[in-house]
């Protein structure tokens, strides 16, 4: 049986490719960040990237028909970092970095006319993007999928389901109105696993049109991860140094009573502990900001961020006993919580590995995304066609 094919778009490293892996076949892919570019041709070959602005691609130079679409788009204007400045209008003359979504979809609305439209597409984004602009950059996704006759539901995917690093991404999945999912795909309402108080109240906000066109799609329930922080950090990391102690008690002195608490109780646990830790500016008793860090003894990592600043890259602390280490995250240590083998291939300047992870998506939720959902969705054929499925990876699940 040939392989589906995909076009990958915000590709950066290319984790949606590792993640869809062997079974799937790369067609096209596109990132407009030459070092992201640079990184995924290391990775993955160069010979369907193409490293241009979404805006300038036309359809004629996307191959083929592809049987899945994946997008990555940026998220910044959806989270609080970017001020939840949101999409834009589709018509807008305002410019942020999350209104690539609208030249992406004029490529999708291409290719239907061409009679080319891809049977699936998964778009993927922060959580954000479901309160962002008080739902309506949520409202106007749907919109868009709906008005080109898509169905389409999301659902939320925490990475610490998978990896030891919270990161909660929303994953629209939609799919041509022709085709006809398995029973076992869909629920007749909302999951507590899938679908969080706040993507429900998303969807309330929605068209009765929008609704008439919503899928609550259904997963199994993955089994408990049993991969801790500690399992992935290096004792002599590459790219990074340990910190002086000078330095590991300027950390501590940026403490409040209650992360210092943390910290004391992590030297009488008596084993090694590893925790993460980020500077946030918070106000105290007297309401003047202040530099703090606040730790996280958890075995999870924080949710790595693209290193715009000192404070965005996390620094981990090595606890035993009496003694107390500090250090930046590694890059390879990032790839790792990121679900990267160690034989990917890491830009060699700290902030572009960095960047190159903390700027993905977790190898392993696509893995998962792909067996269980979007395999048997393009494994399906239309109305009229012979329904088929793709064989699936072994994971252990917990019933859906």
């Amino acid at each position: 049986m040939p392989r589906p094919t995909y076009f990958e778009f915000f590709a950066g490293g290319g984790m949606a490719r590792a993640g869809l892996g062997e079974r799937w076949h790369c067609l096209f892919a596109n990132d407009f960040d030459s070092m992201k570019a640079s990184t995924y041709a290391a990775n993955w070959g160069g010979e369907h990237l193409l490293c241009e602005d979404v805006a300038k691609i036309r359809s004629s130079q996307l191959p083929g028909v592809a049987d899945l679409v994946w997008a990555s788009f940026p998220c910044q204007d959806l989270s609080l970092a970017g001020a939840y400045l949101g999409l834009g209008e589709a018509d807008s003359t305002q410019k942020t970095r999350s209104g690539t979504f609208w030249p992406f979809w004029a490529l999708m609305r291409a290719l239907k006319l061409e009679c080319r439209s891809p049977r699936v597409i998964v778009l993927e984004n922060v959580y954000g993007a479901l309160t962002s602009r008080s739902g309506k950059d949520f409202a106007a996704i749907c919109s868009a999928m709906s008005g080109s006759d898509y169905r389409f539901g999301a659902i939320v995917v925490d990475a610490a389901r998978f990896v030891p690093q919270s990161r909660q991404r929303v994953f629209f999945v939609a799919i041509e109105s022709s085709l006809v999912p398995d029973a076992d795909l869909l629920r007749s309402g909302p999951s507590n696993h899938w679908h969080p108080r706040a993507l429900v109240d998303a969807y309330r906000l929605l068209s009765e049109s929008e609704k008439r066109n919503w899928l609550w799609w259904n997963l199994p329930v993955p089994r408990p991860r049993t991969v801790a922080l500690a399992d992935l950090i290096e004792e002599v990391p590459t790219g990074v140094e340990w910190h002086t102690s000078e330095q590991t008690a300027g950390l501590l002195a940026m403490m409040s009573p209650l992360h210092l608490g943390k910290v004391a109780a992590a030297q009488l646990a008596g084993k090694r502990l590893v925790g993460t830790l980020y500077k946030r500016t918070r106000p105290d008793a007297d309401g003047v900001k202040r530099q703090r860090a606040e730790i996280r003894f958890d075995g999870v990592a924080g949710c790595l961020r693209t290193p715009g600043g000192g404070s965005s890259r996390q620094t981990i602390l090595v606890v035993d006993g009496k003694r107390v280490r500090s250090r930046l995250l590694s890059p390879r240590e990032a790839a790792r919580l990121m679900g990267l083998p160690d034989s990917y291939k890491l830009p060699s300047r700290y902030n572009d590995a960095y960047h190159v992870a903390g700027d993905g998506v977790c190898v392993n939720v696509v893995r998962f995304l792909a067996q269980h959902l979007l395999q048997p969705l393009v494994g399906q054929q239309t109305k009229d066609s012979v329904h088929t499925l793709s064989e699936g990876d072994a994971w252990q699940l917990i019933p859906r």
